[in-house]
């Protein structure tokens, strides 16, 4: 079990459910822990759960007295995380559990992503479930799989085990902000087949490092302006490959298709009269690139290194130009922002994933729109480059946009309440990342009214990832009075 950080932290119920939630490893994929304590959590409650194929869990409670006859409520969100760690922390995400530590107002993890994207959701529901207290009409927790990759769960989940008419989605991260629309979006996975060639021993090996940025969700900061990393990758290579000789031996960069790339790596092989330009032209590409994000990312380091190892083999020089080029001409960042919503990215794309493999470099890209025919566009514009530099495309987790309702009740209810609670009015607001709210809608034919909530959170996808107590318990409040008034 995790450490005992948030002991008798009001909430109790909440933050007692968050922290057990935090013992168990639940990357996306690695779910069928976190799957079977769910439904030992209502087995021990004696509630009706339904756990599918998909390893989706939802539980049902019956409506306390007086909301006996009241419509159904949908508390929603997901049980995966995004697994992501600082490079000197030692931890397994298969099997250890998350280290909570409190930090003034906030709850950080020991050097990993925190899950409050999305356990908060899972701890307030299962609150919701445990309490004999609360007042609330029937209420269906349903907890989804693999969000993170792509919304897998929720693309599966049969509508015939929910039957409520209100659905609360608690995957927001800033409180005071109702979410009421959000952007559509698809994977492209790109593959580039590799032809090798065996490598001149007499050549000098290096790795190229490019690390220091902050990275982020591609979704929710993608307008920040942060540097990817496999775009600085790709600029440097195609920049140093035109000046010299360059054999490319691996080519590696970020982590997940949905967060913004920290770093990249490269191995490469020069001529040894080479070397004293090379390190030249690395030292003053990132000069450049520290000019160019000085504000966005102060902290881009470009390293170069001797290879520990001098590589058996090399790409060859088609192999070379295809690989830079695709990752140099595709797209990366804001595509369009809306003309109807103001300050709303209208599409984007995220050059997330970047690896050698045996017989080829894949290469994983987000796609977000609000508007699919332009998700199609980029998508369409992303395999005409993979076309031109011999790389196979396919398209996975494709997911619908969630479109505004005009005669939403639900969030009138909310947007009164909220300034009844705090005495200011929330903001109403479409989102650029995707939430499973969209694919709700189109499952159910547009007959659930919908919202988004959730305590504001920092750092989301990030090691830097917190999340606030005192927002956390604000939303609490207003998730059970919320419930209340949905007679």
């Amino acid at each position: 079990m995790g450490s005992k950080a948030l002991v008798n932290m009001e909430p109790v119920e909440v933050f007692q459910y968050f922290e057990e939630i935090s013992s168990i490893p639940r990357g996306s994929g690695n779910e069928r822990r976190i799957s079977d304590y769910l439904v030992s959590f209502a087995e021990e409650h004696k509630l009706e759960v339904i756990q599918d194929k998909a390893l989706n869990v939802i539980i049902k409670k019956p409506g306390t007295r007086g909301y006996e006859e009241s419509p159904g409520v949908v508390i929603q969100g997901h049980m995966d995380m995004v697994c992501e760690k600082r490079p000197d922390v030692i931890h397994d995400f298969m099997t250890d559990p998350i280290q909570l530590k409190i930090v003034e107002d906030m709850i950080y993890a020991n050097g990993t992503t925190l899950g409050g994207d999305d356990g908060i959701a899972v701890a307030m529901g299962l609150a919701v479930l445990a309490s004999d207290t609360l007042e609330h009409p029937p209420v269906e927790l349903v907890v989804t799989t693999s969000e993170e990759t792509g919304m897998d769960g929720a693309h599966v989940l049969d509508p015939k085990n929910v039957s409520g008419k209100t659905l609360i989605n608690i995957d927001s991260e800033e409180e005071g902000i109702l979410t009421v629309s959000c952007a559509g979006g698809c994977t492209s996975k790109i593959n580039i087949h590799i032809i090798w060639e065996s490598a001149n021993p007499g050549r000098a090996a290096y790795t190229i490092d490019i690390s220091g940025m902050q990275g982020g969700h591609s979704g929710v900061e993608i307008h920040k302006g942060r540097a990817n990393a496999n775009k600085l990758m790709a600029r440097l290579l195609k920049s140093v490959s035109s000046e010299m000789e360059l054999n490319l031996c691996s080519v590696n960069g970020g982590s997940k298709h949905n967060a913004i790339a920290r770093d990249a790596q490269a191995v490469v092989c020069v001529n040894i009269d080479n070397v004293s330009e090379l390190k030249e032209q690395v030292s003053g590409l990132e000069e450049i690139f520290k000019d160019e994000f000085k504000t966005a990312d102060p902290d881009i380091k470009v390293e170069l290194k001797p290879a520990e190892n001098m590589p058996e083999r090399i790409m060859s020089k088609d192999t070379k130009e295809n690989i830079i080029n695709f990752m140099y001409l595709i797209p990366n960042g804001i595509q369009s922002v809306s003309m109807d919503i103001e300050g709303l990215v209208e599409s984007s794309l995220n050059l997330g994933v970047v690896q050698t493999k045996e017989d080829s470099v894949e290469v994983i890209s987000s796609i977000r729109s609000s508007v699919g025919s332009i998700k199609d566009n980029i998508y369409n514009t992303v395999a005409a480059i993979a076309s031109l530099t011999n790389g196979k495309v396919t398209a996975e987790s494709d997911y619908p946009e969630w479109k505004y309702n005009p005669d939403s009740k639900v969030r009138q209810l909310f947007i009164d309440l909220y300034e009844k609670l705090f005495g200011e009015k929330p903001l109403i607001s479409a989102i650029h990342a995707g939430l499973e709210c969209a694919i709700f809608d189109k499952k159910f034919d547009g007959n659930l009214d919908m919202i988004s909530v959730g305590p504001t959170m920092f750092g989301v996808h990030t090691a830097e990832e917190h999340l606030s107590i005192s927002s956390t318990q604000r939303t609490w409040k207003f998730l059970t009075e919320a419930l209340k008034a949905l007679k």
